[in-house]
């Protein structure tokens, strides 16, 4: 899968010469808490809800309600915004961009594309597009765990029990070993009832544990 999949194509953005208040009631608006900077169609820097907020004056300051509208009037978010870019493409790997974002510790990825903005991608992308889908999260059905299973032979076994009740597979991943623990293989399946297969499998000789979905 690649960034191009599962990106924002229609990117909320501001310019330079945006002031800081009217930056953040574009975020409040469309519910959103990065936005790129843009002027005249390049890219200049990122702007954050938190920088917005640490750039405003403490609640315990001594400034009047006056003085620091006024102060807050005067900031544009140049004076606040990220010009430490980084950035992927539409074509950059999921695995790879996901990488980068970790090791530079940034929480939002633009995606430019022959020097122009056309998308962004973050971490909210990462985990409802991609590991809700490999989890299963808010889909019905069961999910198995089962242990000692790493090797291509027993992966195959245990979808042959599944295919002779004729059950459906939503999802399946590996989870690595921990704490010198076996592989375990996690099963989505589209039913509700995992008796008689949990049944098969332990019959089979494998640790079955019915988890919550």
């Amino acid at each position: 899968m690649r960034i191009k999949d599962i990106m924002t194509w229609n990117v909320v953005t501001v310019s330079s010469d945006t002031p800081i208040m009217e930056a953040r009631k574009v975020m409040d608006a469309h519910k959103i808490r990065r936005m790129p900077v843009v002027d005249k169609g390049k890219l200049v820097g990122m702007i954050s809800r938190d920088g917005i907020t640490r750039a405003s004056p403490s609640p315990a300051t001594s400034l009047s309600v006056w003085e620091i509208n006024y102060l807050l009037a005067k900031m544009t978010v140049k004076d606040i915004m990220s010009k430490k870019l980084v950035t992927v493409t539409p074509d950059t790997t999921v695995e790879s961009a996901v990488a980068l974002a970790q090791n530079k510790g940034v929480g939002a990825l633009p995606v430019v594309e022959d020097g122009t903005l056309v998308g962004i991608v973050t971490t909210d992308d990462f985990f409802y597009k991609i590991l809700n889908p490999v989890l299963g999260i808010g889909k019905p059905g069961t999910r198995l765990l089962i242990g000692n299973c790493g090797s291509p032979k027993c992966i195959q076994e245990i979808m042959e029990v599944v295919d002779k009740n004729g059950i459906k597979i939503i999802g399946v991943h590996n989870m690595p070993p921990t704490d010198g623990e076996a592989t375990e293989l996690v099963l989505h399946l589209d039913n509700t009832d995992p008796t008689k297969i949990t049944k098969e499998l332990m019959a089979k000789g494998y640790t079955v544990e019915v988890r919550e979905r």
